[in-house]
C-alpha cells in the first residue's frame, strides 16, 4: 500500500475511533475537570480498570492523595462520561437527592442477572416496599431475640466446633464466620436451615465475582459469550435457590397460620420459632410477584450474611497483626464477663449456656465496637459505589454533570483520606473512634460504609450487635495465631471477601477469668 494511502487510512480510522470512544470533557465552574494518572488516548482508563481489584483500590487511593477533595473525570470507551468524588460535601448532596442519583442503567445492566428486582437494584416504589419489609424484619423485638436467643445458639455451636478441632489444626476463620451468619440469616429471615457449605454459596460467590468484573470490563457482553458458561450456570443455581426460598415460605406460612392465630401477639414476638422467617413473610405480604420476592430475598441474604462475616474476618486479621489491641479488647471483655459471671471463675468452664452473652453489647464494650469501626474504615464491605444521573445537575463544588453521566465514590480511598482522618489514616488505630470512653460519630458523607440518606444500611444495628458479641466471645475463649505473615487481599466480588480465607491456629484459652 502506498505510504500516503496508509497514512490517510490510519487517520480515518483514528478519527472514527475518536468519535466513537470520545468522552465529553466535563467541567467545574466552566473549566474542564482534571484527568487522573494513567489516562490514555482513546481508551481512557479502560485498560487500567481491567487490573486486579486490590491494585485498583491502590490506584483510587493514590488519586485521592493527589487530588484531595477535587472531583476528577474518568473515561472508559463506549460508556457514559464519569467522575470520581472524594469531597464529603458532594457525597452529602448525592445522599440528599435520591431523585437525581439512581442506580441507573449502567449499574442495573451489569447486576441484573444476579440481583434482578431486588433492593440492591431497585429504585422508586419497588425499593420503598422492600425497605419497609427489611425494617419490619429488623424491628426492636426481633433484634432482642437475635441478641438473647438466636445469636448465642448458633455462636455456641460454632464455638464447640472450634473446640473439637485437634490442636495444631489450621482453621479458616472466614469460613467459620460465614457459617455463623449463614445459619443466623437462614433461620431468622427465611426459617431455613442453611450452611456455608451449601451449593448455593459456591454458586453465589462465583456469580458475585463475575458480576463485579463486569464493572471493570467494558466488553463484558462480548467476552461472556465465549467465557460465561460457568457464570450462567451459577446464576441459574442462585435463582433456583431463590425460588426454593419462596416456595418453602408459602407452604410453611400456611401450615403455621392456625398456630399463630392461637398465640397472643406479645408471646409471638418473644418466641424464636414464631419470628423465624419474618423477612420472607414480610416480603410475601408486600409483593404479589413471587419472582420479585425471590430477588428481594436473595439481595437481603447477601447483605446480611456476607458483609458481616467478611467484616469479622478482617477484624481478626487485624487483631492478629496488633496483639496490643487484642489484649485491650480482651481486658475490656474480661471485666464485663467478671461482673456477670455467676460464680464462674475459669475461662475453660465458660459456655454460652451459663453466661449471658447479651452483656457483650455495643454499649458495654465501646473499645471493641471501636475496633469493629476501625476495621470497617480500612476494609469497607462495599468498597465502591456507583450512581447515575437521571437528569443534569451541579455538585456543590461546581462540577456540572449532564444527564446519564456516571458518578463513582471509592469508600476504600475516602476512608484513607488524610484530610478527613489525619496523617495516620493508613494505620489501624481504634482509639481514633473514642472520646471520653464513648464512640465518636462520623457523618455518612465522611464515613460512607453504611451508605447514607434514604439508603442508609438497615442492618447497621444488627451488624454492630453480631460483631461485638462475636468478637467478645471469641477473644475471651480462644487465642489466635496467623499461619503466615503475608498480606491478605480481597477476592473479586461485589463485596470484600478475603482471598484464600483467613487460615490460622485457634487454641482454647485456660486459666482464671
Amino acid at each position: 500500500m502506498h505510504p500516503l494511502i496508509a497514512t490517510l487510512a490510519t487517520g480515518f480510522f483514528l478519527g472514527i475511533a475518536h468519535y466513537l470512544f470520545r468522552s465529553p470533557a466535563l467541567q467545574r465552574d466552566g473549566k474542564p475537570l482534571k484527568w487522573p494518572p494513567n489516562t490514555l488516548p482513546l481508551v481512557g482508563n479502560g485498560i487500567l480498570f481491567l487490573q486486579a481489584r486490590h491494585k485498583l483500590f491502590s490506584w483510587f487511593t493514590k488519586c485521592e492523595c493527589r487530588f484531595g477533595f477535587e472531583t476528577f473525570q474518568i473515561s472508559v470507551p463506549s460508556l457514559p462520561p464519569g467522575v470520581v468524588i472524594n469531597d464529603p460535601r458532594n457525597l452529602e448532596y448525592v445522599f440528599k437527592n435520591e431523585g437525581i442519583f439512581e442506580k441507573g442503567d449502567f449499574f442495573k445492566r451489569r447486576s441484573w442477572d444476579l440481583f434482578g428486582n431486588g433492593i440492591i437494584n431497585a429504585d422508586g416504589e419497588l425499593w420503598r416496599v422492600q425497605r419497609k419489609a427489611g425494617l419490619n424484619f429488623l424491628s426492636n423485638a426481633n433484634l432482642k431475640v437475635l441478641t438473647e436467643t438466636a445469636l448465642p445458639r448458633y455462636l455456641e455451636a460454632n464455638i464447640q466446633t472450634l473446640r473439637d478441632y485437634k490442636e495444631g489444626s489450621i482453621i479458616d476463620l472466614q469460613a467459620v464466620f460465614h457459617e455463623l451468619t449463614t445459619q443466623l440469616m437462614g433461620r431468622m429471615a427465611y426459617d431455613m436451615e442453611m450452611h456455608h457449605s451449601d451449593p448455593f454459596t459456591t454458586a453465589f460467590d462465583f456469580a458475585s465475582g463475575a458480576t463485579g468484573k463486569r464493572f471493570q470490563n467494558p466488553l463484558w457482553q462480548v467476552t461472556e459469550v465465549f467465557f460465561g458458561s460457568r457464570f450462567r450456570e451459577s446464576v441459574a443455581k442462585v435463582k433456583a435457590f431463590g425460588s426454593q426460598l419462596v416456595t418453602k415460605a408459602v407452604v410453611t406460612r400456611q401450615r403455621k397460620k392456625k398456630h399463630i392465630d392461637c398465640v397472643s401477639a406479645s408471646d409471638s414476638t418473644k418466641d424464636f420459632d414464631t419470628i423465624s422467617g419474618s423477612l420472607i413473610n414480610s416480603l410475601l405480604d408486600s409483593i404479589n410477584d413471587h419472582q420479585m420476592v425471590a430477588d428481594a430475598a436473595l439481595n437481603y441474604l447477601t447483605a446480611g450474611r456476607d458483609t458481616t462475616a467478611q467484616a469479622l474476618t478482617w477484624v481478626f486479621y487485624l487483631l492478629m497483626q496488633h496483639p496490643k489491641v487484642l489484649e485491650t479488647v480482651r481486658s475490656e471483655v474480661t471485666k464485663v464477663a467478671q461482673s456477670a459471671s455467676n460464680g464462674i471463675d475459669s475461662i475453660s468452664s465458660i459456655n454460652l449456656a451459663n453466661i449471658d452473652t447479651a452483656i457483650f453489647s455495643p454499649l458495654s464494650l465501646p473499645y471493641t465496637l471501636a475496633v469493629f469501626y476501625e476495621t470497617l474504615r480500612l476494609y469497607p464491605p462495599v468498597p465502591f459505589e456507583i450512581k447515575q444521573c437521571v437528569k443534569a445537575t451541579t455538585l456543590p463544588d461546581g462540577t456540572h454533570l449532564p444527564q446519564d453521566s456516571v458518578l463513582v465514590w471509592c469508600t476504600w480511598a475516602m476512608n484513607r483520606s488524610r484530610i478527613t482522618w489525619g496523617d495516620d489514616a493508613e494505620q489501624f488505630t481504634p482509639e481514633r473512634w473514642l472520646e471520653n470512653g464513648c464512640l465518636i460519630s462520623k457523618s455518612a458523607s465522611q464515613f460512607p460504609v453504611f451508605n447514607g440518606g434514604q439508603r442508609t444500611c438497615l442492618g447497621k444495628k444488627m451488624a454492630e450487635i453480631v460483631a461485638v458479641q462475636v468478637i467478645a466471645t471469641m477473644v475471651l475463649l480462644f487465642d489466635f495465631k496467623a499461619v503466615d505473615s503475608k498480606e491478605r487481599i480481597s477476592q473479586n466480588s461485589l463485596t470484600l471477601p478475603m482471598k484464600g480465607g483467613l487460615p490460622c491456629f485457634v487454641k482454647p484459652r485456660k486459666g482464671p477469668l
